[in-house]
């Protein structure tokens, strides 16, 4: 955030507080949904490298086109199994889905 938004912020009595912060969430959740993130962005990104539709993976993984949409959209009813299941499914590497995890 802005060093002047920030000011203003706290000037008027507010705090700012961090995303985990604000949603008590422990260093291990935190880490959990940026693991996520990270799983669901590279999915897309492996999608898209193989130029397949989401009905298409949908299709190869046994699955629905609205299911794809939700792991690609970071949806918490999506297992992190089937978010690595379906990377597998067009070819990422154990090491591809390391890369996507670790911090950059």
């Amino acid at each position: 955030m802005e060093s002047i938004k920030r000011q203003r912020i706290e000037a008027a009595g507010g705090k700012v507080v961090t995303i985990a912060e604000f949603l008590d969430l422990s260093p291990e959740e935190m880490e959990i949904i940026e693991i996520r993130l990270a799983l669901s962005k590279s999915l897309k990104k492996f999608r898209q490298q193989e130029q397949l539709s989401q009905r298409k993976l949908a299709e190869n993984i046994n699955s629905s086109q609205s299911r794809v949409a939700k792991m690609e959209a970071n949806d918490p009813s999506v297992s992190i199994d089937l978010l690595i299941k379906s990377l597998l499914s067009l070819g990422a590497t154990r090491e591809d889905i390391a890369a996507a995890i670790s911090r950059k």
